[in-house]
């Protein structure tokens, strides 16, 4: 057999380094620089799929991470390798970060089908590095594991707790009604940000982090530990540990993700007040393995599930709080009986099965079923004359007085023309007003901004209004709140009817019939023009990425992947002759 014969060969390194060939001399030799003698004679290559970078701050403490699931894949016989891949910096990147999301997925997936390795453990944090990530993995289908990097700890101001985010918008809207002055509204800058880690409320990157684990992703237990906590060092090493016993089983995403485990994220999503864009990633994800899940399936599965976890943007608490409450653990063990008990996790073994034990230390952070912050809490998901293919409403972060609304549009053709025209005294708008902001959606902006849950008109905040209903085709961020309709389908951009709304039409929301309508004669609609502002201010790329994203992009209701991109392609590759 051969020093490089035996049973290395039946692994996928193998492929690059076993045998006396050149090729095979070559990937062998290149790779020695430090590595032990015995690291080609049947070891599992490991990589680290490493999000980390200084542009995406909440993720520059995933090189240390990296290191403590090095640790953990050297100890069970492993072979670890640090792979830097795509990192999206949400707060940073332009003109959104979700325009990234689908080139990071592509990259990291053609590096991870292009290496010689067995396995991958998934490091992310930030808003659009799991989803990213996950879809990868997704698509490869190697054995696969996240290691989320864990929230922020709670910084403070005036006394006061600070949700990263929900805080921002919040203070930034005190101070355009008059009630903060500028120069307070600066000094809490340095006290938003406590910690290493990401955004502490309930936004994207904390419940992509949770849903991750619901999904069978993560090791049991790991996701939702805060960021600066020795836990998270200690769950990275056993992941490093785990991924080696993934690789010997066999085990991969597609035997992970099932339909099962994604109706346990949805259930998962509204008892945690979990971001809309959770619907946008894991329609994305369930695309990549072939999983049939719709939009629908967020409504029929998720709309009766009561809001247990009382946390920012939807109630009062943060992530460390619910961390020293029970931690996602307890909330699922609370609402059991919803989950698929064959569901399973990268350790093999359903998910249910790692719910035993768990409890909650804290009633007011947890509530219990017959207490619970709202009863219905998933994701609505509205049809109409405005949404033929459907847009999405939260309701645990909207004002229940709104939710059934009937008002006049005052309609925005840009976010250039919303920051033009919101704060102009001449501006006829009304408490009763439904705003109406277009061109937003993956095709129009591009990458479907989070601007839905757009600022009050500033008259009107004068008057102690703090929420109206607001239409758009684009997202917003999991830390906003309000009564925001949005992911409205097909986008303006696409065509859809959003496009052809003039202010002063009346727009009917209706969330408990799941409507969203205008009311204009019968056939009015069909003989409306697109206006000239809005069509002007579409995204027309010409080169590069953001060509290819725009002449390719799905919708909002089926994930907003690339179309090509949809479905999985496995791990094999050509060998190369050199």
């Amino acid at each position: 057999m051969g020093k490089y014969g035996g049973r290395m060969a039946t692994s996928r390194s193998a492929q690059w380094y076993a045998g006396s060939d050149r090729n095979a001399y070559i990937h062998r030799a290149w790779m020695r620089r430090g590595l032990p003698p015995g690291a080609f004679d049947g070891r599992p290559h490991v990589a680290i799929a490493n999000t980390a970078s200084d542009l995406t701050p909440c993720n520059l403490h995933l090189d240390e991470v990296a290191e403590h699931v090095k640790r953990g894949v050297w100890e069970a016989g492993g072979v670890p390798l640090n792979l830097p891949v795509v990192s999206i910096g949400e707060t940073q990147v332009r003109p959104t970060a979700m325009l990234w999301r689908n080139m990071a997925a592509m990259a990291i997936e053609e590096m991870l089908r292009a290496n010689p390795i067995d396995g991958v453990v998934l490091l992310g944090g930030c808003d659009k590095t799991v989803p990213a990530l996950l879809m990868a993995a997704s698509s490869v289908d190697l054995p696969a594991l996240v290691v989320p990097g864990g929230p922020m700890l709670t910084g403070t101001f005036r006394g006061v707790p600070l949700g990263c985010g929900t805080d921002v918008w919040k203070l930034s809207e005190e101070v355009r009604a008059g009630t903060l002055s500028r120069a307070e509204f600066l000094r809490s800058e340095s006290s938003m940000i406590r910690s290493r880690g990401h955004c502490n409320t309930m936004g994207t990157a904390s419940t992509m982090g949770l849903l991750a684990e619901v999904l069978g992703m993560t090791l049991p237990g790991l996701a939702g530990t805060p960021a600066p906590d020795s836990r998270l060092l200690e769950g990275a090493h056993e992941s490093g540990r785990l991924i080696v016993e993934m690789i010997a089983a066999g085990r991969r995403p597609s035997d992970v993700m099932t339909r099962g485990s994604f109706l346990n994220a949805i259930v998962a999503l509204a008892a945690l007040g979990g971001s809309t864009n959770a619907v946008v990633h894991l329609l994305a994800i369930a695309g990549r393995l072939g999983v049939g899940l719709t939009q629908d399936d967020f409504d029929r599965t998720g709309s009766g599930v009561p809001l247990l976890a009382d946390l920012q943007p939807a109630g009062r608490f943060l992530m460390d709080d619910l961390y020293r409450a029970g931690g996602l653990r307890a909330v699922l063990n609370e609402i059991r009986d919803l989950l698929d008990r064959a569901a399973l996790t990268v350790t093999g073994r359903p998910l249910a099965e790692h719910l035993a034990g768990a409890e909650v230390y804290d009633r007011e952070v947890i509530r219990p079923r017959a207490r619970p912050l709202q009863e219905d809490a998933g994701i609505a998901v509205l049809y109409g004359d405005l949404a033929p293919d459907g847009a999405v409403i939260k309701p645990a972060a909207a004002s229940p007085h709104l939710l059934r609304h009937r008002g006049p549009a005052v309609v925005f053709d840009s976010v250039e023309d919303l920051h033009a025209r919101l704060d102009d005294p001449g501006l006829e708008v009304g408490a009763d007003s439904v705003l109406i902001l277009r061109g937003c959606g993956p095709k129009g902006y591009p990458g479907m901004p989070e601007v839905s849950n757009m600022p009050l008109p500033a008259k009107l905040l004068a008057r102690g209004v703090r929420d109206m209903v607001r239409i758009c085709d684009g997202r917003m961020s999991g830390t906003a709140y309000g009564t925001v309709v949005l992911h409205v389908a097909p986008e303006a951009a696409a065509g859809g009817p959003l496009g052809l709304v003039r202010t002063g039409d009346v727009i009917i929301l209706d969330v408990p019939g799941r409507r969203l309508d205008i009311d204009v004669p019968a056939g009015e609609l069909a003989v409306r023009r697109p206006s000239p502002e809005m069509t002007a201010a579409f995204a027309r790329p010409a080169r590069g990425w953001q060509r290819l994203y725009v002449e390719t992009v799905q919708q909002a209701n089926t994930g907003a992947d690339l179309d090509f991109l949809v479905g999985s392609s496995g791990d094999a590759v050509p060998r190369e002759s050199h």
